[in-house]
């Protein structure tokens, strides 16, 4: 009776114990190896755009006439009359009154003195749009009408003998467009494309009237104090300004190999001059003949230039239809990947994070547009990339998204196409490691989260944002950040009901899913219940599977292929990429205890699960049936009597044998995982020892991986149960194998070598210690020796942290079924 309690000791079946009390962290730890596992795998892969477009092939924009374009031409012509005069289109009626002040007088054209009053005759017709267009004709830059008081600059400022300089005073008004006379007709209310940039305490009423203070202090009427203002900027202008502009006429006039670069740092001294002068903004009264020249060297068609003028028109704060052109030609430069460098090495950068930050959504959408057009395609750049970091790029995005969800129905368009590229910026972004912090920072993952409810409907948005959290869920900071978002489960199962078609989207919302539920207990509940949770992955399961096989059974188009064996449509192996991370969150959700028990009653993904394992072949799905054949493994823990899963074990069990005969090694783990929980049955164990599974089994414990050798170990000791099979599996060399894992492995872990002797151990007992031959037990003997003593056991472990943990691991792990395996090799005189 005796020895009958002990064999039914002996032979307890290797399934580990789900005790509700655990007393240590080694028992902790060993009891997550070797039950229940979390999945593992790769962040679906997101080509690059070869063609950098506001919206791609892909996008469900692709096809609408409604978008803004990608392609446009630029030239002089599309910029309107720089901005500061009225915008009515209404011509002024000429002043009543002479002037009193003298006026320099030229005897060759006398027409040239006297500035010229809105009234003067132009080429067009009164109140057409096209009048400033044509003021603006793109024309020979060796035509252009130099800027009024250009001419005689030289005898003006460089006087010669006997002449006198003339002072402030007497230098005339020179900026034409600048005077306002006559009553203000109003005209046409402004669209929102003509909406001017305010400044702090300016407004064009401001404007209108200062203009007119100023018209009457010329003429004497008003106060000294805003004359000399006025007589200090006409210094300016003449000394500083207008000189520089001559020279960028007369160098763009020119055809010499280095007149952009030598543009270029005019410009750039220009934009000095003034901001030296704090004449930038608005408060430069003459910043329309200013515009007026950079707009023409717009047709010289270089980047570099083209860069350096919008820097500049930017500065000088042009609005309306000039603005969203500087946008545009910005976004036009930044198409082209050759053009990086001239972003990298410029500060037009801040310019565009300034106007992200500053203008209107609702009156300058379309302007906003470009420019975060422009952040997508130069994101791309790692050198850029780090720059708009530093720049506060994030947090500017964070602020913009926060007034584009505050859009109203009649703006809901064109916020939702700044968002497509907002998002895709963001989704550059998040590439960079240093970026992580500040996406906590700004909470922009709860952000999105509300980027997503109020644009739930747009594919593009949604799959925009759902690469950002797969690339960011793959990091434990964010996935908490993620997983404290209100309702983010309810949210993406809302977005997999909806879109359900769409892969690439489905695709990371199910990766995303498996990252939230692969460490953390409360996330796998929380999910699960979810309303729908099961209904909408089992759904999707089905879909995909359905898909998958139906794409694998169509007639192959045009001629057999002789050769090597062609891969898999792109659209086959996208849809089982979803299968893949699908059976993941399934995997992943299974540790639970509470949801495991649920799925393995739930018939709909028993079937499911052993209908890909029948479907699939492992040399084309092998990440698939790895995934599988994980899940079934996590759900073996739950063999209630009444379980589905309880009823398909052998099924289960045969299904599993082109895994373990398969050239892949991580199948062939899994299935021998799935053979080592349900070989505690006895008719799965009938079906191993008739199949010959158990010479596959033991030829992995040749394996140079403890976990293949730990899993060949789970099988064998269930199998010895069974005194029928201890002798086939001695004859096929199962002893001797055990005993060199033992040595080989070195004492290093403890639960494989608890495992190897719970193996020995049930094998060799009841009566069947003859199986070992001398030299088997002998070396066993010499090995149980060194390993039960304690000193020698640990005294190879340095760390102390690591030699407690070890410690608890050989008390509870090897050396309770090692005293016992030497209780039963040594003779009863031997044993003390």
């Amino acid at each position: 009776m005796a020895s009958t309690d002990r064999k039914d000791e002996i032979c307890s079946p290797f399934v580990p114990r789900r005790d509700a009390v655990r007393k240590t962290s080694a028992e902790i730890v060993s009891e997550a190896r070797r039950s229940l596992r979390v999945q593992s795998t790769q962040r679906p892969f997101t080509p690059r755009d070869g063609h950098r477009q506001l919206f791609g092939k892909s996008s469900a924009r692709a096809d609408c006439d409604s978008r803004p374009p990608s392609t446009f031409s630029l030239h002089a012509q599309n910029f309107n009359a720089p901005d500061s005069r009225p915008g009515s289109g209404t011509r002024l009626s000429p002043l009543d009154h002479k002037p009193k002040f003298p006026v320099p007088f030229d005897a060759e054209d006398p027409f040239k003195a006297f500035p010229k009053t809105p009234s003067a005759p132009l080429e067009g017709k009164k109140g057409l749009p096209g009048t400033r267009a044509r003021l603006l004709r793109a024309g020979s830059l060796t035509a252009l009408s130099p800027v009024e008081g250009h001419k005689d600059m030289k005898e003006r400022f460089n006087p010669g003998p006997g002449q006198k300089q003339p002072s402030a005073k007497r230098l005339p008004r020179t900026d034409h467009t600048e005077v306002c006379s006559g009553p203000h007709k109003p005209g046409p209310r402004r669209t929102a494309s003509e909406s001017r940039i305010k400044q702090p305490g300016v407004d064009s009423g401001v404007r209108l009237t200062e203009c007119t203070a100023g018209r009457r202090t010329e003429l004497g009427y008003g106060d000294n104090t805003t004359s000399t203002e006025e007589d200090a900027e006409s210094l300016v202008w003449n000394n500083m300004i207008a000189p520089r502009l001559q020279q960028l006429e007369s160098v763009a006039a020119g055809s010499s190999e280095d007149s952009v670069d030598r543009l270029c740092d005019l410009c750039d001294g220009l934009h000095g001059t003034l901001a030296e002068a704090d004449m930038l903004g608005r408060r430069c009264k003459r910043r329309s003949g200013i515009l007026r020249t950079l707009f023409r060297l717009i047709d010289l068609d270089s980047a570099q230039l083209n860069l350096h003028i919008a820097k500049l028109s930017l500065a000088l704060c042009v609005s309306g239809n000039n603005l969203l052109n500087i946008c545009k030609l910005i976004f036009q430069i930044s198409r082209s990947e050759s053009n990086d460098i001239l972003f990298q090495n410029n500060s037009i950068t801040d310019c565009i994070l300034g106007i992200l930050s500053n203008e209107d959504v609702f009156s300058s959408g379309e302007a906003l547009l470009y420019c975060v057009g422009t952040l997508k395609f130069i994101s791309g750049n790692s050198a850029i990339l780090r720059l708009l970091l530093d720049k506060n790029c994030v947090g500017v995005a964070q602020k913009l998204i926060q007034r584009l969800c505050t859009a109203q129905d009649t703006n809901f368009t064109i916020a939702g196409h700044i968002l497509v590229q907002l998002t895709a910026t963001l989704r550059n972004l998040a590439d960079h490691p240093d970026s992580r912090p500040l996406f906590i920072s700004f909470s922009l993952l709860s952000e999105l989260c509300v980027v997503l409810r109020h644009h739930r409907k747009d594919p593009d948005i949604c799959t925009n944002i759902s690469r950002i959290y797969s690339k960011l869920s793959s990091y434990s900071e964010c996935r908490l950040a993620l997983a404290q978002t209100p309702d983010c489960y309810h949210l993406f199962l809302e977005l997999l009901n909806q879109h359900h078609q769409k892969q690439d989207l489905v695709v990371r919302l199910l990766f995303t899913l498996g990252n939230l539920t692969a460490k953390s207990d409360e996330a796998r509940w929380q999910f699960f219940q979810c309303d729908g949770c099961m209904d909408t992955l089992l759904q999707l399961y089905d879909t995909y599977q359905r898909r998958e096989d139906s794409s694998h059974t169509q007639p192959q188009k045009g001629p057999p292929s002789h050769g090597e064996p062609q891969a898999p449509p792109v659209k086959v192996q996208q849809d089982e990429d979803v299968l893949v991370k699908l059976v993941r969150v399934l995997a992943n959700m299974c540790i639970h205890p509470a949801v495991g028990p649920a799925l393995a009653t739930n018939t709909t993904c028993i079937q499911l699960l052993m209908e890909t394992l029948e479907l699939r072949c492992v040399q084309e799905s092998e990440e698939l049936m790895v995934n599988v054949a994980a899940t079934i493994n996590n759900l073996s823990f739950y063999q209630e009597d009444s379980s589905v899963f309880r009823r398909s074990q052998l099924t289960m069990a045969k299904l599993m044998l082109k895994l373990v005969l398969c050239s892949s090694m991580d199948a062939m783990l899994e299935a021998t995982r799935v053979y080592g929980n349900l070989s505690q049955f006895k008719d799965v164990r009938d079906f191993i020892m008739q199949n010959k599974v158990h010479q596959f089994v033991v030829t992995l414990l040749d394996s140079k991986s403890a976990e293949m050798c730990i899993s060949a170990c789970g099988v064998l000791t269930n199998l010895a149960q069974d005194p029928p099979n201890r002798a086939r599996l001695s004859v096929e060399g199962a002893l001797a194998k055990l005993v060199d894992c033992l040595r080989d492995f070195e004492p290093g872990d403890w639960q494989l070598a608890g495992q190897v002797c719970q193996a020995l151990w049930n094998m060799i007992s009841g009566g069947s210690e003859r199986l070992l031959n001398t030299q088997e037990r002998e070396s066993l003997l010499e090995i149980l020796t060194a390993y039960l003593d304690e000193d020698e056991a640990l005294k190879w472990i340095e760390n102390e942290d690591m030699r407690d943990f070890n410690k608890a691991c050989w008390e509870l792990e090897f050396l309770p079924v090692a005293q016992k395996l030497m209780k039963t090799l040594r003779p009863p005189d031997q044993t003390t």
